[in-house]
């Protein structure tokens, strides 16, 4: 699957966040969206996602040379970020069942495998109300990375881990992303480092 930006641009009310990117995301490979806070990765992000439309320009999926029509984008994609919502009153248990009534795991995983990933068994029953916050974060990766989907998206996807969190991050991205086309919008070095491409947003101002 490839991903193709031609002349893409956002603006909110007269204000532009970016504008004129050109540029195609090709399957299995691993792209950085670098820049400071509010310089526009996450706008960037849920415009190749399909949340956000362009204000100028167009966003397409492909497949094999053949267009993807936009309604089934989000099936071709997970995405993961501190601001995603989850359900406050599902427990751990009932949001994975939930998240994967929509989704398709990966082949081989089942839901007790997701959460043997989490490594948060003993909270299986806990509403995700009581949840800290680097657990919901590492419930929203797991949910990401276990979807069997070509693209993977993640905005800033370290937010509220802790060093232990960051090496969980690391250790699921390898064995869960390898074959994905992920696209990640950050600032630090340890969430991106395995990425081949870098795409700055300060460059489409």
């Amino acid at each position: 699957m490839d991903i193709k930006l031609s002349a893409a641009g956002r603006r909110f009310n007269q204000e532009w966040i970016f504008r004129d990117i050109s540029y195609t995301f090709a399957g299995g490979q691993k792209y950085a969206i670098l820049g400071p806070n509010g310089s526009g990765k996450s706008t960037l992000l849920s415009l190749i996602l399909g949340n956000l439309s362009p204000s100028e320009g167009e966003v397409s999926y492909s497949a094999d040379g053949i267009a993807i029509p936009e309604a089934e984008w989000y099936r071709q994609s997970s995405f993961a970020a501190p601001y995603l919502d989850l359900v406050e009153e599902f427990t751990l248990q009932e949001t994975i069942a939930f998240h994967f009534k929509f989704k398709d795991l990966i082949p081989g995983l089942n839901l007790r495998a997701v959460l043997d990933l989490l490594g948060l068994s003993r909270s299986e029953d806990k509403a995700l109300k009581y949840f800290s916050s680097g657990m919901k974060q590492r419930t929203k990766l797991a949910l990401a990375c276990c979807t069997d989907a070509p693209l993977l998206l993640l905005d800033e996807p370290t937010s509220n881990l802790d060093v232990q969190g960051v090496s969980w991050y690391q250790d699921l991205i390898a064995q869960f992303a390898a074959k994905k086309m992920v696209i990640i919008g950050s600032n630090q070095e340890n969430e991106y480092k395995f990425c081949d491409h870098h795409l700055q947003i300060s460059d489409y101002k």
